[in-house]
């Protein structure tokens, strides 16, 4: 399991190689330090499913998650001071998270928990810098391809430890929910996180251009995930793979993919445990199941929070330390929001969640531009449908902080519009000189003047 974990980021160059064309030429390329930047970025995107430093004890103080995406970022701001090249901050989509970044840092100055406030700032500083290194880095079709299949690798080393747990019987939450290490502890975010895999999974392991040994890997990953979110016993997971997988249908529009996926769902149903069944059925009984109820009052405490404080909230990592003073008495015991849009109206107000929705709508908008260009829409189109289930399982299991995922998953949106033929097309508008009357001839006038 460990040499799988730390071998990922390069198979993910390796499968994709052949797939996406001759390496950058040096029209596309800034230097040496560029690419070094980038294969930072491809060994961070294998680690966040990879999970090294929990697989191998020694390597836990050293972050290596960490240093792999501050070393990208770092070698990307040399590379482009080096040529007297800007980095670009993503427009006004960009603009919104970065305010929404600074929101969330100035809040402990309202705060109820200060110290929480601070360092969820900063970690979400930590993202934002993930964010802008992959919209920089990933700008050519074959580089946003090899991270695509550096997720679709590095997600076997997850979904085969999960399910190894799960046959073995090991550390199973509730006595039967599946799991594994580090984030992954967490039946509904292993879920969550899995599953915005499996519609990038699909879109490699369906298209035409995908050499045989990435389409194995792509089918292999999408039957593991599939399985790990089934032995989660997430409904919230569930629900955001069928969304996800859903959204790639509608967005691919082809009835021979529309049938296979159709008969795997149907084999799904087949070999489903019945406990998986059971749970989810629960739903309609929520008032007695005490998960469910729990987040019925942490949503009680979203609603209240907002109600005394609309604009700012009770500042960044302040919820479980609003508990106290706006839960109904019956609600003992304090919850996080378990509900992403929530947490953040309760934490940073409905000026927070207006930034927050920006970004999002303004990275769906655009991915779902992208999805109709010829180079990176199988691409687009897939992200997209990723990011449409992140986000319904953020309904039940969203947090702010501890999603690197998150923002990798829009940056990508974000770079796949980027790459589209009509943002280039923009792009070229924008950069044209326009015409003025001193550069006509004598006698020549404007056109439309």
């Amino acid at each position: 399991m460990g040499r799988l974990a730390l071998s990922a980021g390069g198979t993910a160059s390796a499968c994709l190689a052949g797939d996406m064309g001759e390496p950058l030429g040096k029209g596309e390329s800034e230097g040496a330090i560029d690419s070094l930047a980038f294969g930072a970025l491809v060994v961070f995107f294998a680690l966040m499913y990879a999970a090294p430093s929990e697989l191998l004890e020694p390597l836990a103080p050293l972050r290596p998650a960490l240093i792999a995406s501050t070393a990208a970022l770092v070698l990307l701001v040399v590379a482009r001071l080096g040529r007297g090249k800007p980095i670009s901050l993503d427009g006004w989509r960009g603009g919104a998270l970065i305010l929404f970044t600074l929101l969330t840092l100035a809040s402990f100055g309202w705060s109820l928990n200060p110290e929480g406030s601070k360092s969820l700032g900063v970690e979400c500083l930590k993202y934002a810098g993930i964010y802008f290194t992959i919209i920089n880095l990933a700008r050519t079709p074959r580089r946003l391809a090899i991270l695509c299949g550096a997720l679709v690798i590095a997600s076997l080393v997850t979904s085969i430890g999960v399910m190894r747990w799960y046959i073995a019987g090991e550390s199973l939450v509730e006595g039967y929910r599946a799991r594994w290490l580090g984030i992954f502890a967490d039946p509904n975010r292993m879920a969550m996180t899995l599953g915005l895999v499996v519609p990038v999974a699909l879109g490699f392991a369906v298209r035409r251009e995908t050499r045989l040994p990435m389409r194995l890997v792509a089918v292999a990953a999408l039957g593991l995930a599939v399985g790990a979110i089934v032995v989660s016993f997430s409904r919230g997971g569930f629900a955001g793979l069928l969304v996800g997988t859903a959204v790639w249908l509608l967005l691919e529009r082809r009835f021979d993919r529309a049938a296979l996926v159709g008969a795997a769902a149907l084999l799904l149903l087949v070999l489903a445990p019945g406990s998986f069944w059971s749970r989810t059925g629960t739903v309609s009984t929520f008032r007695e199941d005490a998960s469910a109820m729990g987040r019925v009052h942490a949503w009680t405490v979203a609603s209240r929070i907002s109600a005394d404080r609309p604009l700012l909230g009770v500042g960044a990592g302040g919820f479980r330390v609003a508990w106290t003073q706006y839960a109904p008495p019956e609600a003992r015991r304090a919850f996080e929001a378990h509900n992403v849009f929530l947490q953040i109206i309760a934490e940073l107000g409905w000026v927070g969640l207006f930034l927050y929705l920006c970004f999002i709508g303004a990275g769906i908008e655009g991915g779902v531009r992208a999805g109709r260009d010829k180079d990176v829409g199988w691409m687009a189109r897939a992200l997209v449908a990723g990011a449409a289930g992140y986000l319904v399982c953020s309904l039940s299991a969203g947090f702010i902080g501890g999603s690197p995922y998150f923002y990798a998953l829009f940056a990508m949106v974000a770079a796949a519009e980027r790459l589209s033929s009509g943002a280039r097309k923009r792009a070229v508008a924008v950069e044209a000189p326009a015409p003025s009357w001193e550069a006509l001839p004598p006698g020549a006038k404007l056109k439309g003047a």
